[in-house]
């Protein structure tokens, strides 16, 4: 798989910007956000919610800036951002089932919609990588 593909302003632009949420997020997993992360934490992970906390920042902080400052990876990084949206999606679903508020989510309805966000981060990453564009044009045998 190519780890550099072509993208345009637009994706550039789009990239850079969710690379600054995720070092954002990251920045706030490991300082003031820090309950509210552990609120989504579902019970049935068998580790400590902190240290997923932490742990989830951390890989959030190195995904942010690869996406901001390594652009020659940006295919594989946006594969990997993807897969990191899909993991987490349990701790959104878990906070929904829960009720549990965090991130001024304070109603059921405003936590369901939520849910919905989480293909079109997805999708971001995928695009603003370039990286859905090497997924469609890649071939089965290669």
């Amino acid at each position: 798989m190519k780890k550099y593909t072509e993208t345009n302003i637009w994706q550039n632009i789009l990239r850079i910007l969710l690379g600054a949420f995720m070092i954002l997020a990251a920045i706030g997993h490991m300082t003031v956000q820090r309950e509210e992360f552990q609120a989504q934490v579902p019970n049935w992970v068998p580790l400590s919610k902190d240290f997923v906390v932490i742990a989830s920042g951390v890989i959030e902080l190195l995904l942010g800036l690869v996406m901001v400052f390594l652009y020659q990876y940006k295919v594989y990084v946006g594969l990997a951002l993807a897969i990191f949206y899909v993991l987490i999606f349990p701790g959104n679903i878990a906070q929904y089932l829960k009720h549990t508020n965090a991130f001024g989510l304070n109603t059921d309805k405003a936590r369901l919609i939520r849910l919905f966000f989480q293909p079109v981060l997805i999708l971001w990453a995928l695009w603003s990588t370039g990286a859905l564009k090497v997924l469609i044009q890649k071939k089965p045998n290669q």
